[in-house]
């Protein structure tokens, strides 16, 4: 699979990014999101490095016949009612598999907002594993894992400094993502 993955981005015109380490557990952070070609890319460019990510979505679109789709690509269903609870149910993955990586859009929609979830940080950080920080940059045509961030504790700080990293420039649709600026300069 991931040699047809690398071949099919390769026609799209996609150049790889490889990441930096390859941790057997890891929570993917993905940015900017404006696109539904932003999962279908980002699935690709997995296969194609040869690893399996999960991802989440709401769970109103896992039903008959596109859920048995969904989870058989790595879809885990989220009830977005019980925000509390997604944390404590991925923390719960990561302890009982001996390899996980879940790819999580921290804008949480395709719209623009100005503040991202903290969730995708919280999950990281209760787990103990890293954020491998991931772009799909459609002006340089470019896909993949470009660091590996280790939570210090400091979720103000550490997710102002993962968000000054991604540009509305990387977006397909950059009037829908907010840049980080940081007003306290």
């Amino acid at each position: 699979m991931n040699f047809i993955a690398k071949g099919l981005l390769r026609i799209m015109g996609w150049k790889l990014i490889f990441p930096p380490d390859n941790p057997k557990k890891s929570v993917i952070c993905v940015a900017p999101h404006t696109s539904n070609a932003d999962f279908f890319v980002g699935k690709l460019y997995y296969s194609s490095i040869g690893r399996k990510a999960s991802f989440m979505m709401k769970k109103e679109l896992f039903f008959f016949p596109l859920g048995f789709f969904l989870k058989a690509v790595g879809g885990i269903p989220i009830d977005r009612s019980r925000k509390g609870e997604v944390v404590n149910t991925m923390v719960s993955l990561f302890q009982k598999r001996d390899v996980f990586s879940v790819a999580i859009t921290p804008e949480g929609t395709r719209k623009p907002v100005e503040v991202w979830k903290s969730g995708f940080y919280r999950i990281a950080l209760q787990a103990g594993v890293p954020i491998q920080l991931a772009r799909i940059d459609f002006a340089q045509k470019e896909v993949g894992i470009f660091a590996t961030f280790y939570p210090t504790g400091n979720e103000e700080a550490d997710v102002c400094y993962i968000r000054s990293l991604y540009s509305s420039k990387q977006a397909k649709y950059p009037q829908n993502f907010i840049e980080y600026t940081n007003n306290n300069d």
